[in-house]
């Protein structure tokens, strides 16, 4: 049985990714809106995605930041918010950009690492936690690349 905490934790979740507290909520107990004074992440270029349905379509020209491999963006298409890495020539990754200790939106970039401003949590371009508190690993999605435009299935 979940603890009460994680039932907030989940529903605050469920309601960032439906867009019912707008695109830049984040929730959770402990403090999580107050950024973490010792995270000296980069903050991560933001760009916006088009929403239709279950996918968000993003255009990449010369003037992207995803026009190099190895850099990071993040993605904002309606409510949804997606942290978007370029990772080879034609190969990129798309995770959520919820962070899975308490909700926060993570916006930090480091030596290839997403890190979030709340509580230092650190994953990989993969979305594995590599430091916590975060318990579990972001949501990874599908992606499809062809042309200047690429393709995220949620």
């Amino acid at each position: 049985m979940n603890s009460r905490r994680q039932f907030c934790a989940d529903a605050c979740h469920a309601a960032i990714l439906t867009g019912a507290f707008g695109p830049l909520a984040a929730c959770g107990g402990g403090g999580s809106s107050s950024p973490n004074p010792t995270n000296s992440a980069a903050a991560l270029p933001r760009i916006t995605g088009t929403l239709a349905g279950n996918t968000v379509t993003i255009t990449i020209d010369s003037a992207s930041p995803l026009a190099t491999v190895g850099r990071a963006v993040l993605v904002q298409a309606g409510s949804t918010q997606l942290l978007v890495a370029r990772t080879g020539a034609t190969a990129f990754s798309a995770l959520t950009a919820i962070c899975t200790h308490e909700a926060c939106t993570v916006t930090g970039f480091e030596d290839s690492r997403y890190v979030c401003p709340c509580h230092g949590s650190t994953y990989d371009t993969s979305g594995r936690v590599l430091v916590g508190p975060a318990p579990s690993p972001l949501r990874a999605f599908a992606t499809s690349f062809s042309g200047a435009v690429l393709v995220v299935s949620l």
